[in-house]
């Protein structure tokens, strides 16, 4: 046996009895590293004559292919037979529930915007929106509440300091009755949209903050009077609170864009702390509460809208989103709504799969 065939033996005799992998790789190192056996012996061919390289070189090639085969077989063996220990020693419980992964929910405020429109789509009513940037003759001028007209005082909040292309102050509309200027400007009658989408104002404390949402309600048509007005909103109320215990009580009011004007009172209990919408106001252990304004549009507005006042009517109304989550959910404090606290949302939340519809229920 020569040199080569006894190095041979050996190199591989240690590699089979190699026990880990650390075992083989300090054997690899050891014979085929930069300062390995046979990377040596590889070394000393470049100072053979070629008749001895030819003799001696495929003997020294032979040995280097048969360890490095040796040392990646068993390396092979090695993880392999470390992986079934492995799984021999490891347990998965395949029935366990898979860990729970962050979800997240619905806004209350976009929960309530789809309850609305599901139930005023049942009543026939589309859904129109506008510029949350408006001008000034859209805003006031056209719903008559000209430049000096106190009712703006309720109103004045954010404007631009650049007018528009025909000299018309901009600003962040105060109320989504814009939509309804626009809506009756743009396509003719009979007419019956109701306007979401946020709206801004200067006020901010527990139950009021500078941007919150609005939705209001507009018919036009021939022959509308305040019965239609009144049925409308008792059907509204119903279906959004999920009652037929609702008594509503219209009392008086201004508005300017509206005449006559009603503030809409709805009679309500307190319970466990909570206000609970149902029943009539004077009864025993309820009461009545302001939940929205509402009036037939003043002929004014229609006219301003390019309509012929003595042959269409209508009325409008005008409730505020935040308010009616607050109300039907139990929040408290309208802040909340805009804090961006994902404990406050994932209490309050709703699930993606969440969707109101008449037939299932509005809040199911």
């Amino acid at each position: 046996m020569s040199d080569y065939q006894a190095m041979q033996a050996e190199l591989t005799g240690a590699i089979a009895a190699a026990s880990d992998l650390d075992a083989i790789e300090a054997l690899r190192v050891a014979v085929l590293g930069k300062a390995g056996s046979v990377t040596g012996l590889l070394k000393t061919l470049g100072g053979m004559s070629p008749e001895e390289r030819q003799s001696v070189g495929p003997q020294i090639h032979a040995l280097r292919e048969t360890v490095t085969a040796a040392l990646a077989a068993r390396k092979a063996a090695l993880e392999s037979a470390a992986l079934e220990a492995k799984l021999a020693g490891e347990t998965l419980d395949m029935t366990l529930p898979a860990a729970a992964s962050p979800r997240g929910s619905v806004h209350p405020v976009s929960q309530v915007m789809d309850e609305l429109a599901e139930i005023f789509a049942d009543m026939g009513f589309a859904v129109a929106t506008g510029p949350e940037i408006e001008d000034d003759w859209h805003n006031f001028t056209a719903l008559n509440i000209p430049e000096t007209h106190p009712a703006r005082a309720m109103h004045d909040t954010f404007y631009f300091p650049d007018a528009n292309a025909e000299g018309q102050k901009m600003l962040l509309r105060t109320h989504t009755s814009p939509v309804q200027i626009r809506t009756m400007m743009s396509q003719e009658p009979p007419i019956r949209i109701i306007a979401p989408g946020r709206v801004y104002r200067s006020d901010s404390d527990a139950t009021h903050t500078p941007m919150f949402h609005q939705v209001e309600g507009l018919v036009i048509d021939r022959g509308i009077h305040m019965g239609h007005l009144k049925w409308t909103l008792e059907t509204f109320l119903k279906a959004y609170f999920e009652t037929d215990d609702i008594v509503l009580r219209l009392r008086p009011s201004y508005f300017p864009f509206t005449e006559p004007s009603a503030e809409v009172d709805v009679g309500y209990k307190q319970e466990k702390g909570r206000r609970i919408v149902g029943g009539n106001g004077d009864d025993d252990g309820h009461a009545w509460m302001e939940l929205l304004g509402s009036g037939m549009v003043n002929r004014r507005v229609i006219a301003n809208c390019g309509l012929d006042p003595d042959v269409w009517q209508g009325f409008a109304f005008g409730v505020g989103v935040d308010r009616l989550a607050m109300l039907k959910y139990g929040m408290d404090d309208l802040r909340a709504f805009f804090d961006g606290d994902l404990r406050w949302l994932a209490h309050y939340g709703f699930g993606a799969l969440s969707v109101p519809t008449l037939s299932g229920g509005i809040s199911a």
